[in-house]
């Protein structure tokens, strides 16, 4: 198999002028077919709010889908607390063999420090491909109502959170952001094989007793599309290391589907585009 091609940057306090010149200076040192340069290839623009703590993580995630989904990547890491205000980019240009051509998409790497963490649309509109859709992935527990979180959900076509990455499952603030954006969820995504199980139970779930435990976010999700499909209350769930569901006092079999990874369950977020109001009546349940 052929190797990626790359070509990477970084500066110091850049402006974003700065950023696109790199970038464009990047892309044209890559040679393409025939010794021509290679096209930009973007599906959307793709930006990542990645607190310090969870750069890793996001980096490794990111890592493990670039061919599926070539965009514009902007990950945004802020540092308010740093004595000055600047921006600093490493930035990256990668190209992937595709049959007869190559897959090009871009990443750029903005730590935003001091007051620069406090307007990231100032940042991501310039940068964002005019007519593609802007995805926003959003680590860990957003700060509901603050600048940072208000004016990403603004730009945002649809963004991506993990409320299993929260501290406190803060869904009725969540749900405030779904007139704004699409909002879908990664533990909601992880809930997928277990509704599918569900599903097979109709009509006779209705009238069963129903024990549902598990990780607090993916339990509390679960319990809420229950709840809000046969319209009825719900037991509390039970803190469990993994999902597990009990009817009318029976153990269900997990489903027998793979465990999927990161990186997997972010690509089929990416493939989203319209509002889930399935996910959204379960979210509204387990406010």
């Amino acid at each position: 198999m052929a190797q990626a091609l790359s070509e990477e940057w970084s500066g110091h306090d850049v402006t974003l002028g700065e950023v696109e010149a790199e970038l464009a200076r990047l892309r044209d040192g890559l040679p393409g077919e025939q010794g021509q340069p290679h096209q930009r290839t973007s599906l959307m623009t793709h930006v990542a709010w990645v607190p310090p703590r969870w750069l890793d993580a996001a980096e490794r995630t990111l890592e493990g889908m670039a061919e599926r989904h070539p965009s514009r990547t902007v990950i945004l890491v802020p540092e308010p607390d740093a004595d000055e205000s600047r921006i600093d980019a490493e930035l990256a240009v990668r190209c992937f063999p595709a049959g007869n051509r190559s897959i090009c998409g871009e990443v750029i790497e903005l730590y935003l420090r001091g007051d620069r963490a406090l307007a990231p649309a100032s940042i991501v509109l310039p940068l964002a491909i005019s007519d593609l859709p802007v995805f926003v992935r959003w680590r860990g527990e957003p700060p509901f109502g603050a600048p940072e979180w208000e004016q990403l959900v603004a730009v945002a076509d649809r963004v991506v959170v993990d409320s299993s990455e929260w501290e406190e499952l803060r869904y009725p603030e969540l749900h405030e952001a779904f007139e704004r954006a699409a909002v879908s969820d990664i533990a909601w995504a992880r809930t997928y094989d277990w509704r599918l199980e569900l599903a097979r139970c109709w009509p006779e779930i209705r009238e069963q007793e129903i024990r549902i435990g598990g990780p607090r976010a993916e339990a509390s999700l679960l319990r809420g599309w229950l709840g809000s499909r046969l319209h009825r209350a719900m037991r509390p769930v039970e803190p469990a290391g993994e999902l597990g569901v009990r009817l009318g006092g029976e153990e269900l079999a997990p489903p027998g589907e793979p465990v999927r990874s990161p990186s997997d369950l972010l690509s089929d977020e990416l493939d989203r585009f319209a509002r889930d109001p399935v996910y959204e009546a379960a979210v509204l349940a387990a406010s």
